[in-house]
């Protein structure tokens, strides 16, 4: 089949490289080079590289409304498109370009967690599960009909980095069992149910701070979806701690950001209901550490306090 492929992220990438070895992409859509790093330098998507290391025709517009960049999608005569996390409207007249249209690779069981930031917004609900759909794409926000569903198990010790990873490895081998057959005529297309959709909005740094007056589960479970963007933080001493791992402490109990214990196994932190032990902290400009180490550099004892929020 003659693909076209649309994603801009690593997520992306990984259904990209598995695509390559059985089909023909004839161009990848990404989006525009972005300044990234210390020293801010355009810097390509990881799509874009990949496709360069294979020599594919890459194509970055703004936006896909225009005259121009549809010809150019026209052009091709695909297949199919294939899309990933691409970050960009594709608009009636681009959906309705490929033979079968664009199927789209979307990290939940849709309709649960329509939306930019399905698999930390899994995490942070404490859902047991989360998976893959591949969808047919529509005008609306992920709201077109499912074409295939494969499901994956959120471990309790899942983080964004963890579970995202799962989710790419699982959508690759999704999309490919779907063109599969979608080539044998054995899709069948299930409608969604709007009633049950809910939205994974996109995450905002200002959720990472720290409430202390939050359930620890609560807490805990936003550790792991923000770990790693946005991270969650909390001030100590007019400094802003970020917390890469934390473990839920049941049964402990003191005023929400008091210090109850702290050793090389953790900061043991009270929270609103029960207690948080701090396991993995950085310091501004120092890396993440475990407790052990971040204590030798910031001294936290028994009876200091976070701020509250």
């Amino acid at each position: 089949m003659k693909i076209i492929f649309a994603g801009t992220p690593h997520f992306a990438a990984s259904a990209l490289a598995a695509l390559l070895k059985e089909h023909r992409v004839v161009a990848v859509l990404t989006q525009p080079d972005r300044p990234s790093g210390r020293g801010m330098q355009l810097t390509p998507s990881p799509v874009k590289q990949l496709a360069l290391q294979h020599g594919l025709a890459v194509l970055q517009p703004a936006t896909l409304k225009t005259e121009e960049a549809q010809h150019a999608i026209a052009a091709l005569e695909a297949d199919v498109m294939v899309v990933a996390a691409y970050g960009l409207i594709l608009p009636k007249a681009v959906l309705q370009l490929p033979r079968y249209g664009c199927l789209n690779i979307h990290a939940s069981l849709l309709p649960r967690w329509r939306g930019a930031a399905p698999i930390p917004r899994a995490i942070l609900a404490g859902d047991n599960e989360t998976g893959i759909t591949i969808m047919q794409m529509d005008e609306g926000l992920d709201t077109g009909d499912m074409l295939l569903r494969r499901a994956c198990p959120i471990a309790a010790t899942d983080t964004g980095h963890t579970l995202h990873d799962k989710l790419a490895a699982m959508g690759a081998d999704s999309i490919l069992e779907a063109l599969r057959l979608l080539q044998e005529q054995r899709l069948a297309p299930v409608k969604q149910d709007n009633a049950a959709a809910t939205y994974a909005a996109k995450l905002l740094k200002s959720e990472a701070q720290i409430d202390w007056r939050q359930d620890a589960r609560q807490i805990e479970r936003a550790v792991r979806a923000f770990n790693p963007f946005p991270v969650c933080h909390a001030g100590f001493n007019g400094v802003a701690i970020k917390i890469w791992q934390a473990g839920l402490c049941a049964g402990e109990h003191g005023a929400p950001g008091k210090v109850l214990a702290a050793d090389k196994l953790g900061i043991i932190v009270a929270c609103g209901k029960d207690a948080l032990r701090l396991e993995v902290l950085q310091r501004p400009g120092g890396k993440a550490q475990p407790a052990a180490q971040f204590l030798q550099a910031v001294p936290v004892k028994a009876g200091d306090n976070f701020s509250v929020s």
